[in-house]
């Protein structure tokens, strides 16, 4: 594809990626709670859901999405209760994610769970969907082949997400030290888990 798109597109989407969302949000929770390393499951859900919407906006059928929005309701509703209901047992200092005041470790739960959990909240964010719908079709050349283009692109989208998320994680983990050495593993359970819930409110509400 032409360079200069190309070398366009690279700084449009990192900035637009390393802004705090959903789904950075999400890694800074999780990153706090679980660690990064298991914190990376959620992110091969979220960026198999992030391909799946940037493939989807440039053959058209993020179009036909958007004239049903119920689509949209259903996702958020299932994605955003779920995420509500993680974040509230965090609170509470119950569930999977949720540390251990006597081991300060987490109880291992399903990494299918946290793949799922990136996932849904990828798919489920309608504002996504527009932002690849507006973003990507000025950067594909119809003068050439589209395949290429949209691998390129969908890369380049993937790597920037990978990063700006290990970012977001890592913060977790490093407030997750500095927290853990006072002991308030009550303090790092409530805070992850008022940003799940704020995640889930901002889902709901988008």
């Amino acid at each position: 594809m032409n360079t200069a798109i190309l070398w366009a597109f690279i700084p449009t989407f990192f900035f637009v990626s390393v802004t705090p969302g959903m789904c950075m949000t999400l890694a800074l929770s999780l990153g706090m709670s679980i660690g990064y390393k298991r914190t990376l499951w959620m992110m091969i859900g979220e960026l198999i859901g992030v391909a799946l919407v940037a493939v989807s906006a440039v053959l058209g059928v993020a179009a036909i999405m958007l004239n049903y929005p119920w689509l949209f309701t259903v996702f958020k509703t299932i994605g955003a209760s779920y995420l509500a209901y993680i974040g509230i047992q965090m609170w509470r200092s119950k569930g999977k994610l949720a540390m251990s005041g006597e081991q300060t470790e987490v109880v291992k739960g399903k990494d299918w769970d946290l793949v799922v959990q990136g996932f849904v909240t990828a798919i489920a964010n309608p504002k996504g969907w527009a932002f690849m719908i507006s973003l990507l079709p000025p950067f594909i050349d119809s003068n050439h082949a589209i395949a290429p283009q949209l691998v390129a692109l969908v890369s380049i989208i993937l790597m920037c997400e990978f990063l700006c998320m290990t970012l977001y994680a890592v913060g977790g983990k490093g407030l997750k030290r500095v927290l853990g050495h006072s002991n308030n593993v009550k303090i790092m359970n409530r805070i992850a888990g008022s940003l799940m819930i704020g995640v889930s409110i901002w889902l709901f509400m988008s």
